[in-house]
């Protein structure tokens, strides 16, 4: 959980952001927006979770699958590097 103390304010800033973005889908169903409109909000919702999500994971492994106490190898540091790599082209 340290990963997300360190980055807190930025945590908080990006979920304020999908907060403001999830009620603007609620504002555009109210106003009976066109679906494309509608389609492309909530696509980029949908971004803005993940990008969440990659962030949070990547301080995971980097803080606790990598513990920094136990000196992790050069394989180790590389395999945790592709797979954040793959999150993130995943997710994102």
């Amino acid at each position: 959980m340290s990963h997300l103390l360190s980055n807190k304010d930025r945590l908080i800033a990006r979920v304020a952001r999908i907060r403001g973005q999830v009620q603007a889908i609620e504002k555009a169903l109210h106003q009976n927006r066109e679906c494309p409109a509608m389609l492309q909000m909530i696509a980029a919702c949908q971004g803005a979770m993940a990008g969440l999500m990659v962030e949070v994971v990547e301080g995971y492994i980097r803080l606790h699958v990598l513990d920094p106490r136990h000196k992790p190898n050069e394989a180790q540091v590389a395999a945790a590097e592709e797979l954040i790599d793959v999150l993130r082209s995943y997710l994102r």
